[in-house]
């Protein structure tokens, strides 16, 4: 094994080391209810057309169970899992871009719990449910957020489990293409809102457009630091946002060129020189999840995570990347860190572009180093 691949394999192994020392998993099970629960503050987005893909038939299942099947997957047939959240008990929400369901699936691979559909989604084009992210104080209020593609724009809506979406910021440009979708709870408590161009580049630079943008705002989507909720510009299609402990990064896929990895800077331009960049071929940039000097991208097109290594100057370890599930899942779409050191990532094979097995999709989780023999990490 070279210098440079030691180096990585202990930068990865400090990352799972890291994350299970700075956080535990609780041993209840999970309750959506809390002593704070908004009124409804205005109706559902417009209802778009009914989606062109389905889940296989019912709700989704674990794997084959703990004595067979793959134990990586903890739940299958799914319909284009996109946005995934992890709960306080270890448990996850995933929700499904093309039908607006959300599923809380459990990492012991339990049977799937179908808890709600988001309603009024749109899936023309590259719409949908396109993200999710935990209130900042979901514990006591019990609220999640949804980045969501209607009939007329694309916005972010809060409901409660069971709840009706109230808008949280609406207006955002939409597109048959370049929707974005990225949403993340930041460390400073506000949410981070990535958005596309539309289609139509000439709106990321317009500062009076809320398309191309990283946009941050509180929980009410009123501006933070200033009259206008953009954080920065210049984007293309920001399909993924993460943040480590001392930087944001955003996944900002191409229609044509390379897909870049930026770092996000208050007030920046993505026309500055990204931090990392991924070809065509092995693109398709869908998520990211970043911790202790390590950011692993969800690739569509490449059917892999991208395992990126940083200096302690926080650049890109001799400008190069491992990689992860190449090729054995397909198409690999968001990707999260548990509080155990295990990936969580989601499969978009029902997405239209991409040739499902029979099973698909899937919500998979890794488990880290040590942990099993079987971890592709």
């Amino acid at each position: 094994m070279g210098r440079r691949s030691r180096t990585r394999t202990a930068r990865l192994v400090a990352v799972v080391l890291g994350i299970a020392l700075l956080t535990g998993c609780g041993d209840d099970g999970y309750e959506p209810a809390g002593p704070f629960r908004p009124l409804p503050e205005g109706a559902p987005p417009e209802v778009g057309r009914p989606p062109e893909t389905v889940p296989p038939g019912g709700p989704a299942q674990p794997g084959a169970g703990e004595e067979g099947g793959d134990p990586n997957v903890v739940a299958s047939g799914l319909a284009v899992p996109t946005g995934l959240v992890l709960l306080p008990d270890g448990s996850a929400i995933v929700g499904e871009r093309e039908t607006g369901r959300l599923l809380q699936v459990f990492p012991d691979r339990s049977p799937a719990k179908e808890l709600m559909t988001v309603p009024g989604i749109d899936t023309a084009g590259d719409g949908g449910l396109l993200g999710l992210a935990l209130s900042p104080t979901f514990p006591e209020d019990g609220l999640l957020f949804a980045y969501v593609s209607t009939a007329t724009d694309n916005r972010v809506v809060r409901f409660p489990i069971g709840g009706t979406p109230n808008p949280v910021l609406t207006g955002i440009p939409r597109g048959e293409v370049g929707n974005g979708g990225g949403l993340m709870t930041g460390l400073d408590g506000n949410l981070y809102v990535g958005t596309g161009d539309a289609g139509n580049p000439a709106l990321a630079a317009d500062p009076n457009s809320l398309a191309g943008k990283v946009l941050r705002i509180d929980v009410f989507g009123r501006p933070v630091g200033g009259p206008s909720p953009v954080f920065s510009r210049g984007h293309r299609d920001v399909t993924g946002l993460c943040q480590d402990e001392e930087r944001t990064y955003a996944t900002d896929e191409s229609r044509e060129g390379p897909d870049e990895l930026d770092v996000v800077v208050e007030q920046g331009d993505a026309a500055a020189p990204p931090l990392a960049t991924v070809l065509p071929e092995e693109g398709g940039l869908g998520g990211c999840a970043a911790g202790f000097g390590t950011v692993f991208l969800g690739a569509l097109d490449g059917q892999r995570v991208h395992v990126l290594t940083l200096d302690d100057e926080g650049d890109p370890v001799d400008d190069a990347t491992d990689e992860v599930l190449g090729g054995r899942y397909g198409r690999l779409r968001t990707v999260v860190l548990d509080a155990e050191g295990a990936l969580w990532v989601t499969t978009s094979n029902r997405d239209g572009v991409g040739q499902p097995a029979e099973d698909d999709d899937k919500v998979l989780r890794i488990r880290p180093p040590g942990g099993q023999p079987n971890s592709p990490l």
